[in-house]
């Protein structure tokens, strides 16, 4: 009795396991197969050929390609793991606007433009409203607008990678009035590639246009966004590459921190201030 009882569960078994088996199978059939796609792609009427894939049914374009050929700028963080994405407006100079007014500042070095009513969101929550920007690029102690960034006149693949720093916006509220500081990123990266062309243009820190690196594998110069905590810079503004070069030339090997912020108060733009330290 008991082994025609196993006998009957173990059938059972087996005819169960069929019937799981057959869905299962479909299952694995069906999953979806990623295979070339055989459609062509145009952008403005030409034709492009962008890596893309059919995906049930669906054409599936690698991001940072398709932000290529949109003029979308595409970057990753990986402090947060993000990706970042930044439209050719705001490349241009034209930060991302909301209807009203709110400005999502680029993340990606490229530069900010302020305009007078944007509305900047501090860390605290509030939103300072900038009302004139009629100094932007118009200081009388400046020779003029600022020129495009610095091209490399050396090999800038020697020098070690740097991550770029946040746009950060602190806002200071004092008697003498209401203050925001905007990290300049687009300006941080001016103050690094002139850096890097001294660098890589002076025989004690380069050699063959290449950075020097010590027998330890430790580079002749080294660059970094921010200024510690602690420490004085050297601060100036208009922009002045002479300053640059200046403490440079002061210090040849060493490392090299430095900082750019937007500076306003009571919604009026300032200056830019540049700053530096070396050690």
């Amino acid at each position: 009795m008991n082994r025609k009882k196993d006998l009957a569960l173990m059938a059972a078994g087996i005819l169960l396991g069929t019937a799981l088996a057959g869905p299962a199978a479909l299952a694995v059939q069906s999953w979806p197969q990623a295979v070339p796609s055989t459609q062509t792609f145009y952008l403005n009427g030409i034709q492009v050929a962008p890596e893309a894939y059919t995906i049930g049914g669906r054409n599936y374009v690698q991001l940072a390609e398709l932000g290529e050929l949109l003029g979308v700028a595409v970057s990753y963080r990986a402090a947060d793991n993000s990706v970042h994405l930044s439209t050719k407006a705001q490349s241009d100079g034209a930060a991302l606007r909301t209807q009203d007014g709110l400005v999502a500042l680029p993340t990606d070095g490229s530069r900010y433009i302020p305009q007078a009513e944007d509305q900047i969101p501090c860390a605290d929550g509030s939103v300072y409203r900038i009302t004139d920007v009629s100094r932007w690029d118009s200081s009388p102690f400046a020779s003029g607008p600022l020129a495009s960034l610095p091209e490399p006149t050396c090999d800038w693949t020697s020098f070690p990678a740097v991550e770029l720093p946040e746009p950060e916006v602190r806002r200071y509220r004092l008697e003498a009035g209401d203050y925001l500081f905007i990290r300049n990123v687009y300006e941080c990266r001016r103050m690094q590639y002139t850096l890097m062309n001294l660098a890589g243009n002076h025989p004690e820190t380069s050699m063959g246009g290449a950075l020097r690196y010590g027998s330890k594998g430790t580079p002749y110069v080294r660059i970094q966004f921010g200024i510690p905590d602690g420490i004085t810079p050297q601060a100036f503004w208009p922009w002045r590459e002479s300053e640059v070069e200046r403490i440079f030339n002061s210090v040849p090997p060493g490392t090299y921190s430095l900082d750019v912020w937007d500076v306003y108060c009571d919604g009026v733009y300032l200056r830019t201030e540049y700053n530096i330290d070396a050690i």
